[in-house]
């Protein structure tokens, strides 16, 4: 918790109050057994109601006190734990925010939500049961310990046999149940992956009539969960049944002995009823003390879950000598010796010794075959991933040097995959530009072909999207994600295969409208289709990671084996319709 720390200071005066609170209930509750053995020995016993009236109206008192401490420390515990899992949770979403794609990849997107949600209310249970019960079940304990003691020392030296072997039994329960809560949490990522996929790709299932096969898949991800938690769950059900059997052990071997005692008129039956009074609570206490280690076993798990992500490396990340204020003015790239792979021990690279020159304004066209590498040398530009060797330049700068804030908000993009997020088209928009006025909009979206689509529907561009924009066509969904780009009117604007879902003559429409609306800004298509680079300043051809050759449509006809053989059979694909 030393690590977390900085999380409690704003709220100290709860973390502080609460166990106050919590140790004046302590204080407050061990007094009644004395309380009860002086009314029965000098009020009852001797018919003194005056004793008997002050007794009770003494721990009428004791008890209003000690109900009002309890929840004056129940309060504090839930005000401070609450507040230290929400401001955990914002820094651990801030920092999963700074992570690269190398860095996303290296943990699955349920495993992230499980650390972000289950996880993190994990420790919050830990300290609202800590602040509740670490000192009221220790104080109980101890301070029984204490009334016991004056009353009976000899019975009481019992519990003092006893506690260190309830230690060692505790000891080891922890040592087994640490790794077997880790397996489980690792468990509820599996699960949360497997339906986060399903619900994603629901339509893809339906389609491919895949049901099947996917309740298959999370009935054994459910099993595998259901035999972790009860693997886990065994240690708790084994703990409780060892610690009432050594308690309540002791508790016969001194029942016996007050019985005894009892009997042969050495002991007084008042003592003895307080005495059974303050076992009752040292047992109840070792309870719960036992309970919050079992506890605190998974939360700790969790808390080292929480860790890794906080302690991850960023491969990504402004360095210290990048040029604070240096921005994206004029879109020149220069690819210099670029090599990349996306794991160190892979064998083959996916960017192998990429040269190449694109001006500021230039149409790029980039075409070949599906995997040579076309995604992932565009997403060298805003340090999506960062190279392995070589360098990327933009206006003759090192993206390295760059401000990742300036060279990202100078680069628009939109991406192979359409994301649309929750809520309005308006709101999608607008993440191009949050403070783009209406008839910016419209211009943006008129320019990507989407305006008419729009105002088709009922709410206009009030229209809510539903997860993803499931409600929107493929070609829809493209259309929007083009718009937003433009709205950001970038210096460096990557279309990623961004129009493979629209008609030629829609795509022909939003390829004039880039012309006209971006010319000071680089334009770099990646396309399947001849014609979506056909008219670009030049064209790359890339073919099993390398550059093959740079051109211009004509000059790559005449010069490109593989060029005309994508372009003769997009042909004969054409005359054969």
């Amino acid at each position: 918790m030393k690590a977390f720390f900085k999380y409690m200071k704003p709220y100290m005066f709860f973390f502080i109050l609460g166990p106050l609170l919590m140790l004046s209930e302590v204080i407050a509750d061990v007094q009644l057994p004395n309380i009860v053995t002086n009314m029965i020995k000098y009020g009852v016993a001797t018919g003194d109601k005056e004793y008997v009236i002050t007794s009770t109206l003494k721990m009428l008192g004791i008890v209003l006190f000690s109900m009002a401490a309890g929840v004056g420390a129940a309060y504090c515990a839930a005000r401070a734990s609450v507040n230290f899992a929400c401001d955990l949770r914002r820094d651990l979403f801030k920092k999963i925010q700074t992570f690269s794609f190398k860095n996303i990849d290296g943990f699955s997107s349920g495993s992230l939500i499980t650390r972000l949600t289950n996880d993190i209310t994990q420790v919050q249970g830990i300290i609202n049961m800590a602040m509740r019960m670490m000192l009221r079940s220790p104080g109980m304990l101890i301070g029984s310990v204490i009334m016991a003691y004056k009353i009976e020392p000899e019975m009481t030296k019992v519990f003092l046999v006893l506690i260190p072997i309830l230690v060692l039994i505790v000891a080891i329960i922890i040592k087994v149940a640490f790794p077997r809560f880790e397996k489980f949490q690792g468990s509820i990522d599996a699960l949360n992956t497997s339906v986060q996929e399903d619900l994603t790709n629901v339509r893809v299932i339906k389609s491919l009539v895949r049901e099947d096969y996917e309740k298959g898949n999370f009935a054994k991800t459910n099993e595998n969960l259901k035999n972790s938690a009860m693997n886990a769950m065994k240690i708790v059900i084994l703990q409780m049944p060892i610690m009432t059997l050594v308690v309540n052990f002791a508790t016969i071997i001194i029942l016996y002995i007050a019985g005894v005692g009892v009997l042969n008129k050495e002991m007084d039956v008042a003592v003895v009823s307080a005495f059974i009074t303050y076992i009752t609570q040292i047992l109840m206490s070792l309870m719960m003390l036992t309970m919050i280690f079992i506890q605190m076993t998974r939360a700790i798990a969790s808390i080292k879950r929480i860790k890794a992500v906080f302690n991850t490396d960023v491969d990504i990340d402004d360095n210290e000598a990048s040029m604070k204020e240096a921005v994206v003015t004029n879109g020149d790239i220069e690819f210099r010796n670029v090599s990349f792979k996306y794991y160190e021990e892979s064998q083959k690279e996916v960017l192998d010794n990429i040269n190449l020159t694109i001006k500021g304004g230039e149409t790029v066209g980039i075409i070949g075959s599906t995997g040579c590498g076309k995604s992932t040398l565009v997403q060298m530009i805003p340090r999506l991933y960062d190279v392995m060797e070589g360098e990327v330049l933009v206006d003759g700068i090192n993206v390295k040097d760059y401000k990742l804030y300036n060279l990202r908000e100078g680069v628009g993009m939109v991406l192979q995959k359409n994301v649309l997020f929750s809520g309005s088209i308006m709101e999608n928009l607008l993440w191009g530009d949050e403070n783009a006025t209406k008839e910016e909009v419209v211009k943006a979206t008129s320019s990507a072909s989407a305006h008419e689509f729009i105002e088709s529907f009922t709410e206009g561009y009030e229209t809510d999207l539903s997860q993803g924009g499931v409600n929107l066509s493929g070609g829809q969904k493209q259309r929007l994600c083009i718009a937003r780009a433009l709205l950001k009117k970038p210096k460096i604007l990557i279309l990623d295969d961004s129009t493979s879902a629209v008609d030629t003559a829609t795509e022909a429409n939003i390829r004039e409208a880039l012309k006209n609306d971006l010319q000071g800004s680089t334009k770099i298509i990646i396309a399947q289709r001849i014609s979506s680079v056909a008219n670009a300043d030049k064209i790359v051809v890339m073919n099993d990671g390398c550059i093959e050759m740079v051109g211009t449509h004509e000059e790559l006809l005449a010069n490109s084996k593989t060029y005309k053989e994508i372009y003769d059979s997009q042909m004969e694909g054409k005359v054969g319709a």
